[in-house]
């Protein structure tokens, strides 16, 4: 599957953790901290590009033109109530950012999200969003989710998942290209009750501990 804005980060300590994730015997405590560590790797990924700018500063020995990064930070927005699990590992990597939430659940009949909750930042035109769901199965929530901060004035918008669904995959694509998509793995397919396959089970319930 090649799509130009779909990122499969294939880096040994990301593809190390997210097996013991997949594990059905890890437990809650252990799956909590692994989407954690997970986000935080996907992280560096996912803001790769981010602009820099020169400040003067003076180190021990001597002064110098140093990078930061140029222009207001980014807005988390984890896609509730699995999100949270990515999001505490992305404030870990920027601290100063900005949280949004989208709160959707999936009918269980029609599989169509359904929205709850939306709270985004004020200024969220001038900002990087981010936003953050570990599983990209239908990709309905996903591009809701999307839909739902472009309306709000987002420009430039991310999504970062930890497993994707080959049929997500090209349905997300198809409904926002202008999207780039990091991933940790994309799996064999969606069974038929839309969960993805090898897959790690509900990311919410395993997340949470009430399953």
């Amino acid at each position: 599957m090649d799509y130009p804005s779909v990122t499969v980060v294939d880096h040994p300590l990301v593809q190390h953790k997210l097996s013991i994730l997949r594990n059905k015997e890890t437990s809650t405590t252990n799956f909590r901290r692994l989407l954690r560590e997970l986000a935080l790797l996907l992280g560096y990924e996912v803001t790769r590009d981010l602009p820099l700018t020169r400040q003067h500063i003076e180190t021990p020995l001597t002064a110098m033109e140093a990078p930061f990064i140029d222009g207001k930070k980014l807005v988390i927005v984890p896609i509730l109530r699995a999100g949270l699990g990515l999001a505490d590992g992305l404030l870990d990597l920027v601290p100063s950012a900005r949280v949004g939430h989208v709160g959707l659940y999936r009918d269980p009949a029609s599989k169509a999200p359904v929205e709850y909750y939306f709270k985004m930042p004020e200024d969220v035109a001038e900002r990087l969003v981010l936003v953050c769901d570990p599983m990209l199965a239908t990709a309905n929530s996903a591009i809701a989710a999307v839909d739902m901060v472009k309306q709000a004035g987002a420009r430039r918008v991310k999504m970062l998942c930890v497993l994707a669904a080959p049929e997500g995959v090209v349905a997300f694509v198809a409904a926002h290209p202008d999207v780039p998509l990091v991933v940790a793995a994309i799996d064999d397919r969606l069974d038929s009750h839309a969960y993805i396959v090898p897959g790690l089970g509900d990311a919410g319930d395993r997340l949470f501990g009430t399953r």
